[in-house]
């Protein structure tokens, strides 16, 4: 029998049943003949607000944007100190490096997520603020994680690239932190048809300033209170997310079955699976799972047409551009051995149960060839 060819994603799919939609979206925002910073992006930052919890939301161009405008909004500055996880993607660090402070790396826990307790370890004076990272969409620990920062008057940024939808503790991602920085990167849950992104606050001083800094510095058409950037989300990405914001719910229930699914089909002593917890809605931008025989599994579900990805093959700290940093292997054990292990299966909400279950047979059609 042919074997099933698992996509690990289908932005094409994804088209094909939006497409009425988005061609109308289209038609209607160049008709409108009004491209950046319309009353539309009112309404959307609306939206967003209250889809996260929060009094305000700020679209921009980027999640690494609102990672960067938010931190030098909330008075993070050259000098100050941001802790961060090392297996993050790399914005998260750029960040923190392009606004002239420096990043402290944390360790993580066996779910991918920083470790509070390394977190407070890693604590001196001149440290501003802990930065967050709700990898795969779990949320980290939050309210370990504030606690902490809480004890030491510390800000907490919220890295929600990966989590819009999430819940922990019934909370939404994004409504814990002093802010919550989102991606609507094209591959994200939330996505839009390019570059995209939006930061999350109650403070409303954080919002004006950010809504200032992403337009140039700019207060009206003719006075420049600050040297600021262009981070504006235009008007036709954000009625596309707009559109797409309705149809997350179901876009985050569809991921979830699948890697419930995952979940029950894959319990194997080879293959690891962080549990969910029941203070945990996790809305699965990945589906990652570690094995010490990653690398031969991956090459062999490949063979079966089964595509797969590796978040992130090589840490922050162990970059060529994080050397100045002074890491070397070894500086956080637990990140650099989920390096060597973790992989991510297809979880995207067009797989069918065909594709699912291809998935869970060939991985225990490897392991068996040991049995």
């Amino acid at each position: 029998m042919q074997a099933v060819s698992v996509p690990y994603v289908q932005v094409n799919k994804q088209y094909v049943e939006e497409e009425p939609e988005l061609l109308e979206i289209i038609r209607n925002v160049l008709s409108s003949r009004s491209y950046v910073l319309d009353s539309l992006i009112d309404e959307l930052e609306s939206e967003l607000a209250e889809f996260c919890g929060t009094k305000y939301a700020v679209t921009l161009n980027s999640g690494t944007d609102a990672l960067m405008l938010g931190m030098m909004a909330a008075g993070i500055s050259r000098g100050d100190e941001v802790i961060t996880p090392p297996n993050s993607f790399v914005a998260s660090t750029t960040a923190i490096v392009h606004i002239g402070a420096r990043p402290v790396f944390a360790d993580v826990l066996p779910d991918q997520n920083i470790d509070p307790a390394a977190i407070e370890s890693a604590i001196t004076p001149k440290t501003k603020a802990i930065m967050a990272v709700h990898l795969t969409g779990r949320i980290a620990q939050m309210d370990l994680i504030q606690a902490i920062a809480d004890k030491h008057g510390l800000m907490v940024i919220e890295d929600a690239a990966q989590a819009a939808g999430s819940r922990y503790l019934d909370k939404p991602a994004g409504s814990f932190g002093t802010i919550g920085c989102f991606s609507a990167h094209p591959l994200k849950n939330l996505n839009a048809c390019g570059d995209s992104g939006f930061l999350t606050t109650n403070d409303a001083a954080i919002a004006q300033r950010v809504r200032r800094l992403r337009s140039h510095g700019m207060s009206d058409r003719s006075t420049v209170e600050e040297w600021g950037f262009v981070s504006r989300m235009d008007t036709l990405q954000a009625a596309i997310v707009q559109y797409r914001l309705k149809q997350l719910p179901t876009v985050i229930q569809r991921r979830r079955e699948h890697a419930k699914f995952y979940q029950t089909h894959l319990q194997l002593p080879q293959v690891f699976i962080p549990a969910c917890r029941p203070q945990e809605y996790n809305s699965f931008h990945t589906f990652v799972i570690q094995s010490e025989r990653r690398d031969e599994l991956a090459t062999y579900l490949a063979t079966q047409g089964i595509s797969t990805a590796i978040h992130y093959p090589i840490p922050i700290h162990l970059q060529p551009a994080a050397k100045s940093l002074g890491h070397k292997p070894g500086s956080f054990p637990i990140t650099e051995q989920q390096a060597q292990r973790i992989l991510t299966l297809p979880v995207n909400q067009f797989l069918s149960r065909e594709h699912q279950v291809a998935v869970v047979d060939a991985i225990k059609a490897f392991f068996a060839k040991d049995a």
